[in-house]
């Protein structure tokens, strides 16, 4: 018998398209996708991990914004079964409104807003300069998740939106390459920035 991830959905037939990411995104399902850190320790830990346990993780620290943490309190307090209620509720909700698998839906939408390019900074001659450069497979899935996560917040936090609400928007939204999604808005905003500094 197939494992279903949440003992709801199947992966079968789930497939990432782009052929950078393949080897990064896990597909295996979990029914309870909560590992406890097993992986920690060995090299490329996080591309063994189901990517839904990825976006569980990142939904209990949704990262930092000008070097300061985002949120301190409210849904980001660590705890990570409030986390797993969040994500699988968001799923339901995505379930509802598309009537498709929401694996599927997620698995597209973290390809759509992974961006391929970034800015860093090169100091010459005392002068910085911005320069486009490749962004890491690994570092593409990772602002991805992060993004979804802090536009939920953002939509979410001293609102009346609930956070289930606006995750499953954040997805919905990327998945239609939507710029009402923060990650897609973000990743047309530093490809753009990136080829103007070629």
């Amino acid at each position: 018998m197939a494992i279903l991830a949440f003992n709801k959905w199947s992966m079968d037939g789930i497939k990432v398209d782009d052929a950078g990411l393949q080897r990064y995104i896990t597909l295996e399902p979990r029914i309870v996708p909560k590992t406890g850190a097993r992986y920690a320790g060995r090299k490329f830990h996080k591309s063994r991990t189901f990517i839904v346990e990825r976006l569980i993780n990142k939904v209990m620290i949704p990262g930092h914004k000008g070097k300061k943490h985002l949120r301190s309190s409210g849904h980001t307090t660590g705890k990570s079964a409030l986390s797993y209620r969040i994500v699988l509720d968001a799923f339901k909700i995505i379930e509802d409104k598309t009537k498709e698998n929401p694996m599927k839906v997620f698995v597209r939408a973290v390809e759509n807003a992974a961006p391929r390019e970034e800015i860093v900074a090169i100091e010459y001659g005392g002068a910085r300069y911005p320069k486009a450069v490749d962004c890491s497979p690994q570092r593409r899935i990772d602002i991805a998740l992060r993004y979804f996560v802090q536009g939920a917040y953002d939509a979410s936090f001293n609102k009346k939106t609930a956070i289930e609400v606006a995750l499953a928007d954040q997805i919905l939204n990327a998945f239609k390459m939507d710029a009402k999604s923060l990650a897609i808005s973000k990743k047309i905003e530093l490809e753009r920035q990136a080829d103007s500094s070629r």
